[in-house]
Order: structure tokens, then sequence, then C-alpha cells
């Protein structure tokens, strides 16, 4: 927690649970990929019920590794939102990919349209990445119907949304499973903003075992046996069957974030407290949206956002918050607007257009008080009127 700020954007919840686990791996004397690694991706993968999850650096790692995995090239596009962090662009671009970006559903509902996907489908088109803004879910029944129809991988971003599960689609064959086990391949973020934060650090989730086989490959240099593998004596040598990469998890992160899966239950239901309390206090404000307050649904709640009616109504908001110390964010700016991405606006998009400008991300983590809630919202009920 930042000392400058009264009501920070987010805090961790980190108690002696991790700091045991840390001191576990420190005494052990072993720091590289190895049983704490194992162990946390046998637990993540038993919550999500999927066959496959692989620990690695970062969920940019996990991107740029999906993308190879997928075989995506410069013959290529992957369809994405242009609401998004930057990061899955910006591995689009790594891999020789083109990115087709494509806009929201709306300013109350944030999240990729699938009209909109539909329309930028082509026959160079590899896959189509959804991403499950600020934990709610995207219109996932109608999407991957689409992608199976069409031959194109369905690539989950879901580093907002760990622990949430998919209710849309009653008696459909995603009804009731979790985020991470909706598509092709899943990408999970644990930086220290997230609701499972180890401070970096990242998880690919998959049922495909052809997918699973080329990760594993490719997280560890293409490797076909790893240094815990030779150091337990299961392995004397090791072929190099693909050109791969460095992208693992080390001990200390994965010790740090099995303890955060077992209080990520009990805080994304925190979270979801403080969201209501947030929408009771802002909704009856004129002008102004809480994206998903009239959807159903499970979400995992990693952000409260607020979408003002004008440009100006959100900067005299902005403002009101800092000089009362509360911290506030924006999540997130036009992808195709930035500089490096210019050449890929193809001038349409106006829902995310117009969202990037007028939306502000409030303070919100499972440590954050009641108390706190009501504070930032007085502040903003006064300075939006």
């Amino acid at each position: 927690m930042c000392a400058d700020w009264r009501v920070p954007l987010s805090d961790l919840d980190f108690d002696v649970e991790e700091e045991a686990a840390a001191l576990r791996v420190l005494r052990g004397r072993w720091l590289t990929m190895g049983p704490e690694v194992e162990a946390f991706e046998s637990e993540f993968a038993q919550l999500l019920g999927v066959r496959h999850a692989l620990a690695v650096a970062s969920a940019t790692a996990a991107l740029h590794l999906v993308y190879l995995a997928l075989d995506a090239g410069p013959t290529d596009e992957i369809i994405q939102p242009g609401i998004n962090f930057v990061a899955a662009a910006n591995m689009t671009l790594a891999v020789g990919a083109t990115p087709v970006f494509a806009d929201i559903v709306g300013l109350a509902e944030p999240t990729i349209s699938p009209r909109e996907i539909e329309q930028r489908i082509t026959a160079r088109t590899k896959a189509v990445v959804v991403m499950h803004y600020g934990g709610f879910l995207c219109r996932m029944d109608e999407i991957a119907t689409m992608c199976r129809d069409r031959g194109v991988a369905l690539i989950e971003d879901a580093c907002h949304a760990v622990g949430a599960r998919y209710e849309g689609g009653a008696g459909g064959p995603l009804h009731n499973r979790m985020v991470g086990a909706l598509g092709d391949v899943a990408c999970f973020s644990f930086f220290s903003n997230k609701n499972l934060a180890t401070g970096e650090g990242g998880m690919i989730t998959t049922n495909r075992d052809d997918i699973a086989e080329r990760l594993r490959l490719l997280r560890s240099h293409g490797m076909t046996a790893l240094t815990w593998d030779r150091h337990k004596g299961h392995a004397a040598s090791y072929d190099v069957r693909l050109h791969g990469y460095n992208y693992r998890l080390d001990e200390l992160h994965a010790a740090i974030g099995r303890a955060q899966l077992r209080k990520l239950g009990r805080n994304n239901e925190r979270r979801r407290a403080l969201a209501a309390l947030y929408t009771r206090y802002l909704q009856p404000l004129t002008g102004w949206t809480i994206p998903f307050a009239e959807l159903e649904g499970d979400s995992a709640h990693h952000l409260m956002v607020l979408v003002a009616p004008d440009e100006e109504s959100r900067q005299r908001v902005v403002d009101a918050l800092r000089a009362e110390r509360i911290q506030s964010s924006l999540h997130y700016p036009y992808v195709p607007g930035f500089s490096a991405f210019k050449r890929f606006d193809a001038g349409d998009g106006a829902h995310g257009r117009s969202f990037a400008q007028r939306t502000i991300t409030l303070p919100l983590y499972p440590t954050m008080t009641a108390a706190q809630v009501e504070d930032v919202c007085a502040v903003i009920r006064a300075a939006a009127c």
C-alpha cells in the first residue's frame, strides 16, 4: 500500500500464510520450478475442473506461448477487444500476426461484442481472444458456438476473472463451467493487483492435450526434461524438440500463489459485497453508468468501474478523488489509439472509444472496509453534481 494514498486502488491480502509459504521454499533450498509449481498447477487445475494447468512467468508470457502453440504467424489474424491491456495486442505482433480489434457490447457491458467478432472473421482468422472485463464474463455461449462453427481457436484472457463461474445458457454445454474452461485455452495473471496476487506470474489452462504438450515444451526452451526432473534422478539428459523460451514460474511465486488460492473464494465474495455497496451508493447518480449493474451471473469482481456522462465530468471526479488522496485509474485506454497500433485502427469501435474516454476505476480490494467505500462514494457524489 502506498503511504501517499488514504484509500489505494488495490491492496494485498497477505499475512502469515504467505510468509510461511515463502519460508517453506527458502528452507527447502530449491528456488527454480519444482514441487511448489507442480502443486500449484495441480490445485489450480482442480479448482477450474481442467485437465492441464501450466504456471508461467506472467500473463504476457502465457499469451505469447498460446499464440505460438496455435501456430499463429504472419499470415494470420487474431480478433481481440480494443478495450484490454496492451499485452494481447503486443504478443500478436510478437508472433508476426495481425491484431483485428472488435468493439465492446456497450458502456454498460464492456466485453467484446459477438456481432463484432462475426463481422471480422475471415479465412485468415487464427483465433479470437475474449477478455472477461473486470471479472464479468463475456457472452460465451454465442462466441464459443461461432468459433467452433468457423474452426477458429477461442482464447480466454481470464486475467480479471479467476474464480468466476459461467452461469449463462442454462442447460448448454458451457453452463456452470469455471472461467478457464470455456474456450480452447485460457490465460491468467497473478500481478500484484489481481484477485490472486503473487507479484508476477501467470497460468495457462486447457483441456486440449495437443496444446498442453506444445506449451510444456515452449515454456522451457523446448526441452524434454527440466532441471527438477534431473535433480530427482528422473532424467539424465534431454532433447530439444522445438525452439522455446524461458517462461517458467519459480518456487517462491508458486508457494505464495498456493496460499492465495486458498483465500480466493472468500476474497471474491468480499469483493462482491463491496461492489454491491458501491452500486447502492452510486446508482442514483444521473447520467452515470455502472457497468454490469443490471446483468445477472457470476463475477470475480476484479474491478469497480464507473462511466461518466462525458470527459469533463470524469476529470472533475478524478481530481476530487485525488484531492482526498483516493486513488483511481483507467482500465483501459483504447488499444488502437496507441501510437504503436494506429495502423490497425479501422476507425470504428465507437463504444470502446467512448468507454476509454469516460471510465474511472475505483478502489476495490478484499481488505477494504465498508466505511472506505462510503467515503469514496461521498466524494464522487459531491463532485458529480
